[in-house]
């Protein structure tokens, strides 16, 4: 249903305040009043053809992320608009930005998105301009910076990952290199044995204290080094008193593997031991054992490592996962902390207050593992080299998912906290930072239909999300 345009009904909409009479009657004589009934009114990507004005109802915006629709906005106040906003880049064809849908049955005032650029570059030739050169600039601005900032995040993780990964990597190349000089050495030390001359009982006795030694030395130990040091100690005097070759060699093994005392006195007691010449041998042969068992675990556990790096990178990145999943939010936290683990220093402390009964999180987790990215590194910065605590809190909060990352840093003041969110806006000293890295990260919380705000004083510096935890 359409109907006339009212220049007095247009004059009393914020949007059109301050325009003569001539120039309302200009918009009225090209555009029309209509009445719409609930549902979309247009749709994202579609060529945007009209703008328009709402004069009663209901608007819902949302923005297309990935495979759904996020809800960004909503407004029932005359005056609010949609659709061909950017009509004054003339030269340029423009499409919807957003999906806009009607939620009743509502009135609007449909203008040609044509009569809208002509009217706004002839009416206000001075302000068309800027809002071009301002358009054009930020969307270069923005296609030049963009994917530098991604670069320079893909950049630091990298550099982080193959730091973290490098320890264990290392290690287990050192310990395949042991590992195999000690096969090497067994094949040597097994002639050493007596077990041609050994009867069977004997005999027996050797493997069995193989076995048991392997066992001991493969499982984890819970001893201080100060123990270990004494340990060594006392196993080197009792090595030595039994006439043990290389007795503090051998001492520094057991002593690494849990092997005390009491264990040197059973493999002594031994049938395999029953002659004094016996001993010496079969100590060689059970400290290679256990060296061998020690450097299976080291293998295992920087192997494991290394996995373990492997699946936080994948979990950070969610290279394995659709785009859109249903998480835990501290697996999100936990996997981009482990990426910034080389940035976390000596003097950094890290304090987890999580509410681990909060529900899984229906959300887009790459998208929100960068917006993590951001807000941690940012604190890591405000901290700087000096001893400082990193803090990651999770809680409900009125039905909403709250997350806090704060740090003890100096602080921002009330002037820089009213920018810290805008694009460009940097602290940081010239050619260090692009200030887009916070301005994406509250884009990413916005089509999540969540807010991200920062709360700052001297020593407490907090940023906050707030997301939907859903039905």
């Amino acid at each position: 249903m359409t109907g006339p345009c009212d220049v007095d009904e247009l004059r009393d909409l914020f949007i059109f305040e301050g325009l003569t009479d001539q120039q309302l009657a200009t918009l009225c004589s090209g555009g029309r009043i209509a009445t719409f009934p609930a549902g979309e009114l247009c749709r994202e990507g579609d060529p945007a053809d009209f703008f328009y004005v709402l004069l009663d109802g209901e608007i819902a915006l949302s923005k297309r992320s990935g495979a759904r629709d996020i809800p960004i906005w909503r407004a029932c106040t005359p005056g609010s608009y949609c659709g061909a906003w950017s009509a004054f880049l003339l030269d340029e064809p423009t499409t919807y930005e957003n999906t806009a849908v009607l939620t009743k049955p509502s009135r609007l005032f449909e203008l040609d998105a044509t009569t809208l650029g002509t009217f706004l570059t002839t009416q206000f030739p001075m302000a068309t301009h800027l809002l071009v050169g301002h358009s054009h600039g930020r969307f270069h601005q923005r296609r030049i910076l963009g994917p530098h900032d991604r670069l320079v995040q893909l950049v630091q993780m990298t550099a982080g990952l193959t730091h973290e990964l490098n320890n264990p990597a290392a290690a287990a190349m050192r310990a395949a290199q042991g590992l195999r000089s000690q096969i090497a050495g067994m094949r040597h030390r097994r002639a050493e044995l007596p077990e041609h001359s050994l009867p069977p009982d004997a005999m027996s006795s050797l493997v069995e204290l193989q076995d048991r030694v392997a066992e001991v030395a493969g499982k984890p130990h819970d001893t201080t080094s100060v123990q270990e040091a004494d340990l060594e100690e006392a196993l080197g005097e009792w090595l030595e008193r039994h006439r043990v070759t290389d007795a503090w060699a051998h001492a520094a093994i057991f002593a690494e593997a849990g092997l005390d005392i009491d264990w040197m006195e059973r493999i002594a007691a031994a049938p395999c031991c029953s002659t004094p010449s016996a001993l010496n041998p079969v100590i060689r042969w059970l400290s290679t054992t256990a060296e061998t068992e020690l450097l299976l675990t080291e293998i295992a556990d920087a192997t494991t490592r290394i996995s373990t790096l492997v699946d936080q990178a994948k979990q950070f990145t969610q290279l394995d996962r659709a785009a859109s999943d249903v998480v835990d939010v501290h697996v999100l936290l936990e996997s981009t902390l482990a990426m910034r683990s080389h940035r976390l220093g000596p003097h950094v402390t890290v304090v987890r207050d999580f509410d681990t009964g909060l529900p899984p999180l229906s959300c887009y987790p790459a998208e929100l593992n960068q917006v993590w990215t951001h807000l941690i590194d940012n604190a890591l910065d405000a901290i700087g080299p000096t001893p400082g605590t990193l803090t990651l809190r999770t809680l409900r909060d009125l039905g909403r998912l709250r997350v806090e990352i704060c740090d003890t840093g100096p602080g921002m003041s009330d002037d820089v906290l009213a920018r810290i969110f805008d694009p460009f806006f940097t602290t940081k000293p010239f050619g260090e930072g692009t200030g887009l890295s916070l301005d994406i990260a509250a884009r990413i919380v916005d089509r999540h239909e969540g807010s991200l705000w920062a709360e700052s004083t001297p020593g407490d510096t907090r940023f906050i999300t707030s997301l939907p935890i859903g039905p």
